[in-house]
């Protein structure tokens, strides 16, 4: 999708970003009984209850395909015939060219169109078939499908493989996230002005969602939320504070913002897919962007290893998405991985979590200051991601948390080179009263890229924030 058409989604991403995190909360916190009512429960054994998959409403075929089409035709047809973009003037040869398997090559759009707007364009073909009926692996198909029908009807320019990745899988990932939050937001049996607030929040964070309720004749109308996921444990974490950074040996502070989403419990219902979402955005103060973080992790799969009464193992396969840019470099990325989860009942004082993973980037976007041959200013790349973290809980006031993730990539298009990508951070909090946390974050990012033709580059980004963190359970 070229830069002009993608530019609505670009330019929406703060919008998108602070709606699905803040809006969604404050709905929350505002009615704390909205419960998800569209998971049907089963029970695997009497120590751990597990969710299926299967929907108590029922497949609507048709409401699916016309939002699928709606995702497809309005926003081709605005730009095409409204704003009359030079790649928007279709015809029959042009669809012709594009349905050439030989046609396809990877384009040339910013980072922010490529990375961040086709996932979300992709989130609404996800949730056109997701919102009606179908599970995520068939709504799955359906963002993959939208994707390839957009590369090669919609436009007159070659359908890109990166676009079709990140359309597809970025959009299941962003798909899944906004479906199961709009259902949290929204609550059957509220009434008045709440609920008309509850299902304007919700419309908002997944319009497909709110779109299915209107078609459906949900929107507003009192009825019983059916069955109670059990999945419905949310924990929200709010940071604001002061960020300080070092460039070239001189240090720049500026206030920052943080939201770190929990949704769900690991260690109940993993075998259904994204039972258990983790959600983080960074916003702040910085000369190349406001929005600094962006990322998804989703469970897809979860395998329980043996365990005793203080100590838990499981292995969970999760899908992943990872947005970073900050004044030294960007970068974004869609991988899946599996993590072994474990944790530690040293005492009733004392816990200890600990992740450690590893696995595919399907699709990476590293920063590349030499200029690719079709004119990016970054390269696309494949690679393996790994990540660890462990966190102590001191009773419940004392907290230490420390997270690397690193990748190695390899450039597939674009100027070769490898690159290696290095984020560590610490965070020591104390709970002050209940809800409320002073809390310090020494930190560090690197990024270095060795090229066969040009010189190395190295990128970093030390840091330390303070701040206060406001923690509530929803």
């Amino acid at each position: 999708m070229p830069v002009h058409e993608m530019n609505l989604f670009s330019r929406g991403k703060t919008f998108f970003t602070t709606l699905l995190t803040c809006g969604f909360l404050l709905m929350e916190i505002f009615n704390a009984s909205a419960q998800i009512h569209i998971i049907e429960r089963t029970v695997k054994d009497t120590s751990r209850p597990v969710i299926t998959d299967t929907l108590l409403v029922k497949k609507n075929f048709g409401h699916a395909a016309l939002q699928f089409g709606m995702a497809e035709i309005l926003v081709q047809s605005f730009d095409q015939f409204v704003t009359k973009k030079d790649y928007a003037q279709i015809s029959f040869k042009t669809i012709g060219h594009n349905l050439n398997p030989g046609s396809w090559q990877f384009d040339n759009d910013p980072i922010q169109t490529n990375q961040f707007g086709h996932p979300y364009h992709g989130s609404y073909f996800f949730n056109s078939f997701r919102t009606n009926g179908y599970n995520f692996w068939a709504s799955s198909a359906a963002a993959f499908t939208g994707s390839y029908i957009w590369e090669t009807y919609a436009e007159n320019q070659a359908p890109a493989p990166n676009d079709f990745i990140n359309t597809g899988f970025g959009g299941t990932i962003l798909g899944e996230m906004t479906y199961r939050l709009s259902n949290r937001i929204v609550n059957n049996e509220s009434y008045g002005f709440k609920r008309q607030l509850n299902e304007v929040f919700g419309f908002l964070v997944d319009p497909m969602n709110g779109l299915s309720r209107i078609l459906d004749g949900k929107w507003g109308k009192v009825s019983k939320n059916t069955t109670l996921r059990d999945s419905s444990k949310i924990i929200a974490e709010f940071n604001a504070g002061v960020r300080t950074i070092v460039l070239n040996n001189e240090g720049h502070s500026g206030w920052y913002g943080h939201v770190k989403l929990y949704y769900g419990d690991p260690y109940e219902n993993y075998q259904t897919p994204f039972s258990n979402i983790l959600i983080n955005g960074e916003v702040g103060q910085d000369d190349s962007t406001r929005i600094n973080i962006v990322s998804v992790y989703g469970s897809l799969a979860g395998w329980e290893i043996k365990s005793t009464e203080s100590v838990e193992h499981l292995a969970v396969l999760s899908a992943n998405y990872d947005y970073i840019r900050n004044v030294a470099f960007f970068y974004s990325g869609q991988s899946v991985r599996i993590n072994l989860l474990s944790e530690f009942d040293l005492s009733k004082k004392f816990i200890i979590n600990t992740t450690v993973g590893m696995g595919p980037i399907i699709l990476g976007a590293a920063p590349d200051k030499y200029i690719t041959p079709n004119g990016r200013d970054y390269d696309y790349t494949m690679g393996v991601g790994v990540n660890g973290s462990a966190a102590l809980n001191f009773a419940g006031k004392l907290f230490f948390n420390l997270n690397y993730r690193g990748g190695w990539l390899a450039t597939i298009n674009g100027n070769s080179a490898h690159y290696f990508l290095h984020t560590v951070s610490g965070e020591l909090s104390y709970m002050l009263i209940k809800g409320f946390s002073l809390c310090a974050e020494p930190g560090y990012y690197a990024l270095s890229g060795k090229y066969r033709d040009y010189p190395d580059v190295s990128k970093n980004y030390p840091y330390f924030k303070g701040s206060v963190k406001y923690s509530v359970n929803l």
